[in-house]
Formats: C-alpha cells, structure tokens, sequence
C-alpha cells in the first residue's frame, strides 16, 4: 500500500471521529486490508456502523448490535444488507450461518463474554474465520494517571484512577493473551495470528484526547456530527498527532491485542 492510499485511511476517520478515537480506529482499518472474509459476514455489536462503512469495500452481510439508535445510523450510512437488534448471546440465525464474524473493540463492554463466544462458535461454520480486537491486560496498567500515581507512591489513587477509567470506557474486563487462548479454545477456536499494538505513548495521547473530548460531544449532541468542521486543514494538529502511531502501531508492549482466529472443524486452507 502506497504512504497516500494509506493517509486516506488515516484521514477517512479523523474527518468524522475526535482524534482517540480515530488514531485506534484507523489502526485497526489498516489491520482489516487484505484480510480475507468470506461471506456471509456478521459484525457483533456494529454500534453506529461508521467503522465498517470505511473500512470494509461492500456492505457486510449483517450488523448485530442490542440498541436501535446505533443501529438506525448504521443504516442511514448503508453499512450492512441486514440490520438485526440482539444482544451477542443470542443471534437469530441459524448454526453454521456465517462464514466469517467480525468484532471490532466490542468484546470488552460485554460482561457476559462467555456466552457471546459460545453463540459465536454456533453460528460460524467450521473452519469460519472469527476476527475481533480489544484491549489487552496492560491498559489499566499503562493508563498515564495510573503511572503517574505509582510514581507518586499512590497506590491506592492508581488503583482508583484505573478503576475510574475503565468504568467511564465501559470495559468489563480487559484479557491477556493466555485468557484468550484458553476462552477461544473452550469453544472450538483456534488463534491464527494475534499481535499487540498502541504503546503506552500512544496511549497516553488517547487519554489526553478524552479529557479534551466535550466539544466533539457538544458537536454530536447538537448537530449529530462527532467532528464539526470536516476540513483536513482545520483538522491538521490531530493529523500530526495521530499520523506517526497510525504508520508505527505494532508494539510487543502494545495495550490493544488483534486476533485472526478459525473455528475448528474446516479447511484451514480457505
């Protein structure tokens, strides 16, 4: 991929989304190029579709997720062919129906996590590709007022601080590579490929980037747009900011994890 079809990744997010949330998201756009997904696709908890209407060529075959409102502004952006409300432990559709799932930083705002796997791995067909990221172990750990509390020799005002912001990203839990592992298998998974990406630098500049975040939601609320002037000019500081992690995301530290998994039982080939 050349360096200009690759900022117009980059920038197809930071023209509709604040800057922390667009440098992870345009990430993870990169990280879905190339990737084969045989239809028919399921993406759980496909929230407002603006993710998938960038990020993937065609209209991916259903969007599930449990709340109408996300899922009518799916389909005002034309995002998906069907749009189902349901919650992720119970899909209405029949075993084997899809050849891939995809589920894009949505695992860890469900604490029912188990059974959402467990109806995955019914409604995928053996050897159905099953793609997902989230959060890793270490982003309560990285979180920048987490560190600076330690340093403090606050303890307890980083535990607090941790606490806080998981609450306020709404995570259930945030797993390592070995929960996974074992989570996966337990339901017929097996993990192809996974990597670990956004340092704790890039993290901190997220973090930042939500403090500073009222006007995007003052936008949002008032004229239903995240980003109020969709001008790449206007938007040159967050592109500097995001522009260096976007084409630098892969850290061994890294507090987000990737996972290209299969269900067992097909062509691994395919």
């Amino acid at each position: 991929m050349s360096m200009e079809a690759s900022e117009e990744i980059l920038w197809r997010h930071l023209l509709d989304l604040p800057y922390f949330r667009a440098m992870v998201r345009a990430v993870e756009d990169k990280f879905y190029q190339g990737l084969d997904l045989p239809g028919p696709v399921l993406d759980l908890g496909c929230g407002d579709g603006h993710f998938a209407s960038v990020a993937f060529e065609r209209p991916l075959d259903v969007g599930l997720d449990p709340w109408w409102g996300p899922l009518l502004e799916a389909k005002s952006r034309g995002a998906y062919c069907t749009y189902v409300c349901s919650d992720g432990a119970r899909v209405p559709f029949e075993d084997g129906y899809f050849a891939s799932v995809v589920s894009n930083s949505v695992l860890e705002h469900i604490p029912h996590i188990d059974a959402v796997i467990q109806e995955i791995a019914r409604v995928i067909r053996p050897g159905g590709r099953f793609v997902f990221c989230a959060p890793n172990h270490r982003f309560p750990q990285l979180l920048l007022g987490t560190q600076t509390f330690q340093q403090l020799g606050l303890k307890g005002a980083a535990g607090w601080y941790a606490d806080l912001f998981q609450r306020i990203s709404r995570h259930h839990h945030c797993d390592s590579f070995p929960v996974w592992q074992e989570r996966l298998a337990r339901y017929g998974f097996e993990i192809e490929r996974h990597w670990d990406y956004f340092s704790a630098r890039d993290l901190h500049w997220m973090e930042v980037g939500h403090a500073l975040g009222l006007p995007n939601l003052v936008s949002k609320k008032l004229i239903g747009r995240w980003v109020p002037v969709r001008s790449r000019a206007a938007l040159v500081i967050s592109w500097l900011i995001t522009r260096r992690v976007f084409h630098n995301p892969i850290s061994a530290e890294g507090v987000y994890s990737f996972y290209i998994t299969r269900r067992a039982g097909g062509d691994s080939s395919a």
